[in-house]
């Protein structure tokens, strides 16, 4: 069985026999060429993982070859052979990215256990990009289901962000995947290679969360017997993701907003600074807008981390998305519960679309693998949902549901859009289908709030 693909570029038709045999007889595939240009044919041929190359060519340097090929063709690795006692050749072939050289005759010996070397290094870095892809499938923005206008419109706004550093401040109810939009922002990031770490801020008290974050140094306290990283340091390189932000201590907020500006933070205990590189998501369902005019939270941290802000619509607000997700979590609690369930009956659609869903995706996550659990047999139908969906459903005014006459719905969805397209009308009556003169109606029929310097006021309207 192959173990790998080897190119042997050399213009000595006996050595390169002799090479062929001696590897070959390792399980390689090995290809020949007595040239550079013949030596391109077969790169673009075949997927080469390893070259042995001589210095000096008929149609040019082996030496300076490297460098190209290294340009082109990254993933190869490149082994010289260079004639006895030039060593300055090898060295400077090793400058230019080869994985090592060889001298001619003398090193015959040395060949197979260097290819075997340079090889495992291939075969490691195929596995981490496979791993990256599979990284991207399972974080990426293609699993963000969804097909309605509004959440489509978010994908394609952080997207858009992605690629940048800038720091995010993603806003939403509960359940809406803050969270899972974050791990997409960052494995389609350029720091997507480096570490993802998530905390929720209100789940620790002051001290202990302090601790998380910044770490700390033996002795700083009674117990810490040891130094403690934080997850600065763990995110270094990578993308910090601080949900809940809304709960950071006034005093915490200070030493984030540190980090922020000069890129260093202080353990507990230390007397000198430490360095991170981080890009920060940040998400939280509370209006940050009214927490800084309550004193809350440092207005100057604030519009820190509110460099772009990404509003996550509720499932109220994309129904139709709702018969797709409960499809997904069937499949999903379907294969881990061994069962044989694949599709839902209409009514159960129905009730589903016609809930109030409070939790948004997380309550409907919990819903069906409920559902999934009670099932015998292929089909879900509405015996299968807990009691409280049928009877809430369609309903309005209970206490914790939102009110759901047609004038408030429409009233809250049309100030919603307005928030997420910042007041541009124009955007606004697209994502709504409906015509420019409409919506300026709308607008006065309800009174929305078009000043958007206060969006953040309405997101919760």
């Amino acid at each position: 069985m192959s173990i790998g693909q080897i190119l042997i570029i050399d213009d000595e038709n006996r050595l390169r026999t002799l090479l062929k045999r001696i590897i070959s007889l390792e399980g390689y595939v090995v290809f020949e060429a007595a040239d550079l240009r013949s030596a391109n044919r077969v790169m673009q041929r075949e997927q080469i993982d390893v070259i042995l190359c001589d210095v000096h060519l008929p149609d040019g340097s082996g030496v300076e070859f490297i460098k190209r090929c290294k340009t082109e063709f990254p993933h190869i690795e490149l082994i010289v052979i260079t004639a006895y006692g030039n060593i300055s050749e090898g060295i400077q072939a090793m400058k230019n990215g080869a994985f090592d050289y060889i001298t001619k005759g003398d090193d015959n010996d040395k060949i197979i256990p260097l290819l075997n070397k340079a090889s495992e290094k291939v075969n490691l870095q195929k596995r981490l990009t496979k791993l990256e892809k599979e990284v991207q499938i399972v974080f990426g923005f293609d699993n963000i289901i969804g097909k309605s206008p509004l959440i489509q419109e978010t994908i394609a706004l952080a997207k858009k962000i992605a690629s940048t550093n800038v720091s995010i401040l993603i806003l939403g109810e509960t359940g809406t995947g803050k969270e899972l939009f974050a791990k997409a922002i960052h494995s389609s990031s350029t720091r997507a290679n480096k570490p993802f770490v998530a905390i929720n801020c209100s789940a620790f008290s002051k001290e202990l969360l302090e601790s998380e974050l910044f770490g700390y140094k033996a002795g700083a306290f009674t117990g810490a017997v040891r130094d403690k990283v934080g997850l600065m340091e763990e995110a270094n390189e990578g993308t910090l993701f601080l949900d809940e932000i809304g709960e950071l201590d006034f005093d915490i907020q200070a030493k984030l907003l540190r980090v922020l500006e000069v890129n260093e933070f202080i353990k507990l205990g230390a007397t000198k600074s430490s360095s991170t590189d981080i890009r920060l998501i940040c998400a939280t369902n509370k209006n940050l807008y009214e927490e800084v005019q309550k004193g809350n939270f440092r207005e100057d941290l604030f519009y820190r981390i509110n460099v772009f802000t990404l509003h996550l619509p509720s499932l109220l607000e994309r129904r139709n998305d709702i018969p797709l997700l409960a499809k997904y979590y069937i499949d999903v609690f379907s294969k881990k519960l061994n069962k044989n369930v694949k599709e839902m009956s209409i009514d159960m659609v129905e009730k589903l679309k016609h809930h109030h869903w409070p939790g948004n995706i997380r309550e409907l996550k919990n819903v069906i693998e409920r559902a999934v659990i009670m099932a015998e047999g292929s089909l879900l139908t509405a015996e299968h949902l807990p009691v409280d969906i049928d009877k809430n459903s369609g309903k309005t005014g209970s206490a914790g549901n939102p009110t759901l006459d047609l004038e408030t719905v429409e009233k809250n969805h049309i100030q919603r859009i307005l928030n997420f397209t910042k007041g541009n009308k124009a955007e606004t009556a697209r994502l709504l289908k409906i015509g420019i003169a409409t919506l300026y109606r709308k607008i006065e029929q309800y009174r929305l709030n078009m000043n958007t310097d206060t969006e953040l006021k309405n997101i919760h309207t």
